[in-house]
């Protein structure tokens, strides 16, 4: 095997562990990027997408397709699982959440010191975030789930690599277009990946360009916003919500359910907390 075709086959094989980020609640797909040491390299190929076009192109295209290749083998045990354990799978994934939060803290600080709007930011992206997004399917009415709503999906998927932390699947459960989303991704449907990846090119190419000059200018803001919508979205993640049909359901819970779902939390918050340390090794 050649180095090129070894070099192909280590970034397929990323981008079928970035896929993660699409599909598993609580994963962001840019933690896993920074963590596979491409992040910074894909932020500035989509904010200067002119300079190197082919190099950079032809660089991340295996990516590329490990993530479309890893989005349809990952889905079908995922739907199995929320299916059939949904609640302890999805506080599994509040805990994977939650683990990501000091790693997040730290970096807010790491170009400057928090101070009172720092906390004026996160207090009311936590609090007005959480309003908003718990109230989103009655303010905007259920978004369905056809070319419109899967090109909104794409944005949000695209949101979740630019902002390292942001998980998107937890605002599509919220918004009820996870479940037929994943149902698309797992049967490999045109109608459901077409959209996305329109919706996805868009939100990179307008973006990541705003991204890369907010977090060079307002870096703590930004990521004290990240830290308030990510803790309000993990608590509407474990709450049911009446208003979308994709939410948490604790009816026929049992008393094993609870002990299962508090441990795989525990077990989450393990797994987040080692990933971020990775991420710090290869960042």
């Amino acid at each position: 095997m050649t180095i090129k075709q070894e070099n192909f086959l280590i970034r397929f094989f990323k981008g079928v562990i970035i896929a993660l980020g699409f599909i598993l609640p609580g994963v962001s797909g840019g933690v896993l990027a920074a963590i596979m040491g491409i992040y910074e390299r894909m932020l500035s190929f989509m904010a200067h997408i002119r300079q190197n076009f082919k190099r950079d192109f032809l660089y991340f295209l295996p990516i590329g397709i490990g993530g479309i290749v890893g989005i349809g083998i990952l889905s079908k045990p995922l739907d199995y699982l929320l299916q059939n354990y949904q609640v302890i799978v999805l506080w599994g994934f509040a805990g994977t959440i939650i683990g990501t939060l000091p790693t997040l803290f730290k970096e807010s600080t790491s170009q400057t010191s928090r101070d009172k709007y720092d906390l004026t930011w996160f207090l009311a992206s936590f609090v007005g975030g959480g309003v908003f997004l718990f109230f989103m399917s009655e303010i905007f009415g259920t978004i369905p789930a056809n070319f419109f709503g899967f090109v909104i999906a794409g944005i949000l998927i695209a949101l979740g690599v630019l902002v390292p932390g942001l998980s998107p699947s937890n605002l599509l459960i919220i918004l009820g277009l996870y479940t037929p989303m994943l149902k698309g991704f797992k049967t490999f449907d045109p109608l459901v990946f077409i959209p996305i990846a329109i919706g996805g090119v868009i939100s990179l190419l307008t973006f990541s360009k705003a991204m890369e000059k907010l977090i060079q200018q307002h870096h703590s803001r930004v990521y004290h916003f990240i830290l308030g919508i990510v803790l309000a979205s993990t608590v509407l993640i474990l709450i049911p919500n009446p208003y979308t049909n994709d939410g948490i359901s604790y009816i026929g819970t049992t008393g094993p359910d609870i002990i299962l779902s508090l441990v795989f939390f525990v077990i989450g918050c393990v797994l987040a907390l080692w990933m971020s340390s990775l991420e710090e090794r290869y960042k």
